[in-house]
């Protein structure tokens, strides 16, 4: 993980906690938090998904979440920022992804929160690996909707 002020950034094999990240952006000073939470789906165009597998350049993944981070902090005026990605297996309804953000109003939370899982797709050293019931597994970007290459 990588850690200073008012930003934590964290790649972890473990389930996510949505308690923790939420507390690490709490302040006095915040008058919104925003949290998303990207879980993993039963299924992929109508074909059933067993789980999903992620793998990350990890020093690179860090050092990009962080970077993310300080940006949306500075654009949008954030007060604090806590971005966890998980790794390995992700199991059909748990969460793969929390961003939890803290602002002094809700606008500004909720556009820093969505652009910065925005920034985290496009950006970040992470793939995702799709298995599926049938035993087909399927690398796709970490967009939405893209198709993927075949294992």
């Amino acid at each position: 993980f990588l850690s200073k002020e008012n930003i934590h950034v964290e790649l972890t094999n473990d389930p996510l906690s949505i308690t923790q990240v939420m507390d690490r952006i709490r302040s006095p000073k915040a008058g919104a938090l925003v949290l998303f939470a990207g879980t993993t789906r039963d299924n992929f165009d109508n074909k059933p998904v067993a789980h999903l597998a992620y793998t990350a350049y990890t020093p690179r993944a860090l050092a990009t979440m962080m970077s993310i981070c300080e940006e949306v902090m500075q654009k949008h005026g954030l007060i604090g920022i806590s971005m966890v990605h998980r790794v390995g297996e992700v199991p059909i309804g748990e969460e793969s992804v929390l961003i939890a953000v803290a602002g002094k109003h809700r606008g500004e939370a909720w556009r820093g929160g969505e652009e910065a899982l925005e920034m985290v797709k496009e950006r970040v050293e992470i793939w995702k690996m799709e298995w599926f019931e049938d035993g087909d597994g399927v690398w796709r970007s970490n967009r939405d909707g893209k198709a993927g290459v075949r294992v």
